[in-house]
Formats: structure tokens, sequence, C-alpha cells
């Protein structure tokens, strides 16, 4: 039964949609209908609100690592398990939310989000990953999916096998998600940052 709380409580979380709750709330429109369609805080930038763009961000990753803290403080006794479990709810939740007929975002700021609740040092590999990869090639996609590859590498490294084995199942999640943009950028269409539809979050 805690196994069962954790994950149901760790999907709820995660399936709440910042995106379009901050765009309705600020008179954005329907984020649904912008750009991509996608729920992340890339989409979000589409709307040319940097704020609720950076909103969005911050709460997306927030839900993962919500979800981890929340199984550390409320069930200790299951440790890195209970952890990992509550996290990759949350990281489901927020791909395949019940309120959007299972139609969410892509995963990227949630799971560093969780990443960085895990062991902070595996999330500072991702968003360096992440980040370094957007600001040299300005692909958006590609730096979201290198960062994912990155996180259960790093967990690895730093003496993490079940963070390792949890985050690499995650990480198939988000290339799963991003299979239009692994086919544009097989194409050599992939458009970068500012000049088209590319998404990662």
């Amino acid at each position: 039964m805690t196994t069962i709380a954790l994950i149901l409580t760790g999907y709820l979380l995660g399936s709440i949609p910042f995106g379009i709750i901050l765009t309705r709330l600020f008179g954005a429109g329907d984020l649904r209908q912008i750009g991509s369609g996608n729920i992340g805080a890339t989409n979000v930038l589409r709307t040319g609100r940097k704020g609720l763009a950076a909103g969005t961000l911050i709460l997306d990753g927030a839900k993962g690592a919500v979800a981890v803290l929340l199984a550390r403080h409320f069930v200790p006794e299951l440790g890195q398990d209970g952890a990992m479990i509550a996290g990759a709810a949350a990281m489901i939740g927020h791909c395949y939310p019940v309120w959007l007929r299972f139609r969410g975002g892509k995963g990227v700021a949630t799971l560093l989000g969780l990443s960085l609740a895990l062991a902070w040092p595996i999330g500072v590999v991702f968003a360096v990953v992440w980040l370094g990869t957007v600001l040299i090639l300005r692909i958006s996609s590609l730096g979201g999916m290198l960062g994912a590859v990155s996180a259960p590498i790093a967990a690895l490294l730093f003496g993490h096998p079940v963070y390792a084995i949890g985050l690499a199942g995650l990480a198939v999640i988000v290339l799963w998600r991003h299979r239009d943009n692994i086919a544009r950028l097989r194409a050599g269409t992939e458009p970068r940052i500012g000049s088209g539809k590319g998404d990662a979050a």
C-alpha cells in the first residue's frame, strides 16, 4: 500500500500542467494551440512571455523534486527505492497526465528536478550538459535529450546504482517523447531556438 501511495501521489503531483495554468492565468492563451502544442517551458516561451516560461520550467522541475522529498520525509524506510519510485511517478505524470487525456510534456524539466533531489551532483551534470548543448548548438530538444541520457551515467559514476537504473528508464521515456525531434535531427530540419517548433520540456 505504501508503494501504491507513493506512485499515486507522485503521479498526481507530476500531472499538474503548470504551463497551461500559467498561460491561461496570465492571459497568454491555450498553450495547446500555440507552437508545437507541448505543455513545457520551451513552448510557453513562444507566447513571448519569458517570465511565464521561466515559471513553468521551475514549477515543472519542482514537481519531480517535491515528489522525491515527500517520499524521503514520509517513508524514509524505503530509502533510495522510495525516492526513485516517487520521482519516476511524477515524471510519468507530467508526460502522461490524466487531466489532459495523457497528452503531456516531454519530461526534461521534471527529470532535472527529481535528479537534483535524488543527488544534487547528478542534477548538476544533467543541467550542465543540457544548458551547454543549448548554448552551443541552440537546439533545445537535443540539449534535453543529452541531459537526460547523462543523468543515469552520472548516477553510476557517483555510486548510485539504484538511481542509475531508474534514471535510465526515464531517459528512455524522454527519448521516446522526442521521437519526432529525433527524426528532424536526422533529417537536418530540427529548428534552433527562436526559429521554429522544436521542443524539449
